[in-house]
């Protein structure tokens, strides 16, 4: 029985011999040795602030209004008889184009009347004064050596039968004008914005047409600060003329896919304060913006809102640097003597789309940070690499 047992329980005293052993040997293994790596840096790409003498730029934005815009009404009475394909909205017309066509019968008898009340003046005016030379000659011949008087000479009947030739002749000449205003011009190239009336249509001189603007040149109304007009070296006030031009004006939008700029000019501020925005406002103007003005064919067009750029007349010292360098509006990455990131608050006097001017913040030399980085860390060690001047 003895021996049955020690065969049985043999097999289990090796195994638990055998773990037994196992785990002192586990207990009794030097532990591996561990190598702690240090935080690699990260490289990041650095320029240094340099300070130059710097025009400022001006940055404000505005609307595209007409220089000219007005209702077209009629001068004279009549029905509609035709009216030309440019007259649509949206069409072009050139100068003196007719643009609607009165029924002009009625103006062409008044003018035929008023030929034939200047041709009767005419006459009478003939009459009177042959009827004076005989009364002269005849008083000269009774009264030798005397003067006759205007009445013994019929010299008012004289005045008043050219007076008489006189009033046809105004008569002719506004039947005249009449007439010409049922041929609808416009003395300039423009625009048609809107068309009220139809062919048929009885109109009156009170009668609206339409709406037209002039396209010779259009306005911007550029709202600026006291510092962006004296930046501009602008008074309140101001005129352009040939002695003292307007500052030049770049204005740009994006049209379809593409950026697009115009050229232009500040001609006129104006002398007073708006009272709702306490902006002063000032009045940008294209010429020709339809024509040789456009940027590759694309007219500066009314209604378009459009920004406005140009640079101030007073040179000034600034930090100026790559744009890619500002952050959020007002911060930048500053690298300093150890390499590590100093986080900046700066003042931003102008920016562009390849520079950044700072008035303060940074100074020059200083090694500011043009590289992406996620997650920037005030005082993380960084590696500083060069970055290559852009050509």
């Amino acid at each position: 029985m003895n021996k049955k047992h020690i065969k049985t329980a043999a097999p289990v005293l090796v195994l638990a011999l055998g773990l037994g052993v196992v785990q002192i040997m586990s207990a009794t293994k030097p532990a591996p040795e561990k190598k702690e790596e240090e935080p690699r840096p990260v490289s990041l790409l650095y320029s240094e602030a340099h300070e130059e003498s710097v025009h400022l730029a001006v940055a404000t934005q505005g609307e595209v209004r007409p220089h000219t815009e007005i209702d077209l009404t009629p001068q004279v009475s009549g029905r509609i008889v035709s009216i030309s394909d440019s007259f649509a909205e949206g069409a072009g017309f050139e100068p003196g184009q007719a643009l609607i066509q009165l029924d002009d019968a009625d103006y062409r008898l008044a003018v035929a009347r008023a030929e034939a009340g200047v041709a009767q003046a005419e006459v009478l005016l003939l009459q009177a004064r042959a009827a004076a030379r005989i009364k002269r000659q005849q008083w000269t011949s009774i009264n030798p050596g005397k003067e006759p008087t205007p009445l013994q000479v019929n010299q008012p009947q004289v005045a008043e039968a050219e007076a008489r030739l006189r009033s046809a002749k105004a008569e002719l000449a506004d039947a005249k004008v009449n007439l010409a205003r049922t041929k609808i011009t416009l003395p300039f190239r423009g625009r048609v914005i809107s068309r009220n009336v139809g062919v048929g249509q009885f109109v009156t001189a009170s009668t609206p047409l339409g709406r037209v603007f002039a396209t010779d040149r259009v306005e911007v109304r550029l709202p600026l600060t006291d510092s962006q007009l004296q930046e501009l070296g602008l008074p309140m006030g101001f005129v352009a003329s040939d002695k003292h031009p307007g500052p030049p004006v770049t204005l740009s939008a994006r049209v379809g896919r593409d950026q697009h700029q115009w050229q232009g000019h500040i001609v006129r501020t104006q002398a007073a304060v708006d009272q709702q925005t306490r902006l002063i406002y000032a009045v940008a103007e294209v010429t020709d913006p339809y024509g040789a003005g456009a940027s590759n064919g694309v007219p500066l067009a009314v209604g378009l809102f459009v920004t406005a750029e140009t640079e101030g007349t007073q040179a000034r010292q600034a930090l100026v640097l790559p744009r890619e360098a500002l952050r959020n509006a007002d911060k930048m990455y500053v690298i300093d003597a150890e390499d590590r990131l100093d986080i900046r608050t700066v003042e931003v006097l102008s920016t562009s789309e390849n520079r950044v001017v700072v008035a303060s913040g940074i100074a020059e030399g200083e090694r500011v940070v043009t590289s992406t980085i996620a997650n920037a860390v005030d005082g993380m060690e960084v590696q500083p690499v060069t970055q290559l001047a852009r050509k």
